[in-house]
């Protein structure tokens, strides 16, 4: 185990971007495996290849750029998706947007129709909990 610790000296190493086109290359090919052509199983090597490029190169620089690029077009994404997966186990309460500002407003569920003021404009709106 130490000659990888000594390849891996200077290296970028693995991050969040080589994590994801590791993901895709295992997708492509896994979806490449049920038609007969090889076309996807191919393309699944390009991916990769990237991952590895990107795992032993030298210039940490450049490569941490490229992952911030990537993070900043992924992280709006993620978020989405774990706003509404927390929103969904949450039994308690039911979330609503002000029709003024916008805003998520949470509030206690089962309370029948509550009038609900805005903590930022303080618009007040009815709505049923």
């Amino acid at each position: 185990m130490n000659w990888l610790r000594r390849v891996m000296i200077g290296r970028y190493g693995v991050d969040q971007l080589s994590i994801a086109l590791l993901v895709i290359s295992v997708i492509l090919t896994i979806v490449g495996i049920f038609p007969k052509t090889h076309v996807l199983s191919t393309l699944a090597l390009i991916p990769l290849l990237l991952c590895y490029f990107r795992t032993f190169s030298k210039n940490t620089r450049k490569r941490y750029e490229e992952n911030q690029k990537f993070l900043s077009f992924w992280n709006p994404i993620r978020n989405t998706f774990t706003k509404r997966v927390e929103r969904s186990k949450d039994k308690t309460h039911r979330f609503f947007k002000c029709p003024k500002c916008s805003k998520t407003v949470r509030v206690p569920k089962g309370k029948g129709k509550i009038c609900i003021t805005c903590p930022i404009c303080k618009e007040e709106f009815i709505r049923k909990s």
